[in-house]
């Protein structure tokens, strides 16, 4: 059978002089990719239930240079396409010496597949107008596209793969009518979304990382306890964890990765070199979803990750899988990896990027109501508990706030970076010079803002809530006002009231928002330049391009 170009290619990690681009393919092939310079770099399809995938690494790329590439699958040249009308793809390779060079991310959340497949009718994909207008103005391109959850939806499904469920289900296939469980059904959400052809162009040519949020499994993936308990009883639940994170590993996590980072993995190894992945990966699924495992129990595998780009260092962080969810000690990340992240936090750079696909600062009603959620779900009262599981399932009462310990510890940690990190496990290695900004970049609530943390007293680093959700959904209209309601002082005033009369301290910290809030379809950019940062929120217009949203600048 000749190999087809199924999805791809995907540019993923862009380091130093090698990329990593990512490949799924109809039939078993060797894959090849190769620059204009003559850089280049080869692969043999890994297979997994019945697909077959590659991640090549491309090496010897010139520095400070944008190189058109071309794949091929066999000797036979497959991409670009054959009578493309998009420009060339190509990798963009920054300086030797990067220091002194800008540095631009664009990022957002929660993106439904296209028009065409959509369970209802949305304002125009901004992922889509933002890579038309790439197209158009190729300078303008990000060194780095941080998509930050719901890149699929499971548990949300299109038309189109509705009728395909519905076939499955007729021949035997169990699970709920309208969701997906198993891995093939999963790569039906990413095939129907990635081939989307101007998001296809735009992941072809602009470098990538992707961390998951709960659509991807399932609305409110790991609440709390009680939930997962719950969602256990479920005969399909086991399928559909264990598929939905073997895909998400070979689609999303792998290429968060750098080459160093990926002959370093042994589960990408093992799998690499196996002559069908399925039962290594069926079984991953299954492990890395037990906290209790015993390859689990000291360190869980770590779906966070950290990357450098000149003077600016982002470190994006696991919000769903690996949450410690035992009542009294709840917990964002689990003592292992937050030790990471602190190691990471600390170091030589100018600016601090944190991805967290919630948002850590909320409007501040809402950050009330889901700390005082936390604590009568808690209560020793077991209809009080039962009635604080309730409210928080269904008003998803899950995002920081409802993790207070980790709420207060990252703005804790955020505050003695602003003051100078002095290095005694808040940062090992010695002290560092305050950073010139702290940004903690979030999707998840289908609304964008900028928002700016007040410590109490003048900070040498601004640090700053940057949330853009979402990319392709919509807000319900009569949820609106109450969102914009949640912004209130007097409403926020009523709601730390209610936090405080059940015993939740105040926050070390106050927020105010800046800029938003916007509810429609928008993608985000950061500038980093010297001291400086700046973030542009653009939305899309009803004819489908992007006009400015908000624009904040803010330095040390």
């Amino acid at each position: 059978m000749t190999a087809q170009l199924l999805i791809g290619p995907v540019l993923r990690r862009v380091t130093g002089d090698s990329a990593t681009i990512w490949v799924e393919t109809s039939a078993p092939a060797q894959v090849r990719v190769e620059a204009d310079s003559g850089a280049s770099g080869s692969a043999t399809t890994f297979c997994a239930y019945g697909h077959h995938y590659a991640l090549v690494v491309v090496a010897g790329l010139a520095p400070d240079s944008a190189q058109a590439y071309t794949v091929t699958l066999d000797d036979r040249v497959v991409w670009p396409a054959a009578g493309s009308p998009y420009p060339p793809s190509v990798i963009r390779t920054r300086a030797t010496d990067d220091r002194d060079q800008p540095v631009s991310l664009a990022f957002g959340s929660c993106r439904e597949a296209t028009h065409e497949s959509s369970r209802r009718r949305l304002p125009p994909d901004a992922l889509d107008a933002f890579a038309r207008r790439l197209m158009a103005e190729p300078m303008e391109r990000p060194d780095l596209l941080v998509l930050l959850g719901d890149q699929v939806y499971a548990d949300e499904t299109s038309a189109k793969v509705r009728r395909y469920l519905k076939r499955r289900r007729r021949n035997g296939h169990r699970g709920p009518q309208d969701q997906v469980v198993t891995f093939e059904e999963y790569t039906k959400l990413y095939l129907e979304s990635w081939r989307d052809p101007e998001v296809r162009w735009l992941f072809s040519t602009v470098p990538s990382v992707m961390i998951f949020d709960d659509h991807e499994l399932i609305d409110d993936w790991n609440t709390s306890a009680s939930w997962r308990a719950d969602i256990a009883q479920n005969s399909w639940w086991r399928e559909r964890i264990s598929g939905g994170l073997a895909s998400y590993w070979i689609y999303q996590h792998l290429g968060n990765l750098s080459p160093d980072e990926l002959a370093a993995d042994p589960m990408f190894q093992k799998v690499s070199t196996a002559g069908d992945a399925t039962d290594l990966m069926r079984d991953f699924g299954l492990r890395v979803d037990d906290p209790a495992s015993a390859e689990n129990i000291d360190q869980p595998y770590q779906w966070s990750f950290a990357l450098d780009l000149g003077r600016t260092r982002l470190v994006v962080l696991d919000n769903r899988c690996n949450r410690v969810l035992t009542p009294g000690a709840r917990a964002m990340l689990p003592a292992a990896e937050w030790d990471w992240f602190l190691d990471r936090a600390h170091g030589d750079y100018d600016h601090l990027v944190v991805g967290s696909s919630l948002p850590w600062l909320m409007p501040p009603a809402l950050h009330h109501l889901e700390a005082w959620n936390e604590r009568i779900a808690e209560s020793r009262h077991r209809r009080t508990a039962a009635l604080g599981e309730a409210m928080r399932r269904a008003f998803d009462m899950e995002h920081w706030a409802a993790f207070g310990k980790s709420f207060t510890a990252l703005g804790e940690l955020f505050r003695r970076l602003g003051e100078g990190g002095d290095g005694d496990r808040v940062g090992a290695g010695g002290a560092y010079a305050a950073p010139a900004s702290i940004s903690v970049l979030s999707g998840d609530v289908h609304h964008s803002y900028v928002a700016r943390a007040d410590f109490g007293h003048p900070l040498a680093t601004p640090v700053m809530q940057l949330t853009c959700s979402p990319i392709h959904n919509q807000v319900p209209a009569p949820m609106r006002p109450l969102m914009r309601f949640s912004w209130s002082r007097a409403v926020a005033r009523v709601a730390r009231g209610l936090a405080k009369s059940a015993g939740v301290a105040k926050p070390a910290l106050r927020w105010k928002r800046v800029a938003g809030p916007y509810f429609g379809n928008a993608v985000g950019v950061l500038r980093l330049e010297g001291r400086a940062a700046t973030v542009t929120i653009e939305g899309t217009k009803k004819d489908g391009e992007l006009f400015d949203v908000a624009s904040v600048t803010y330095h040390s």
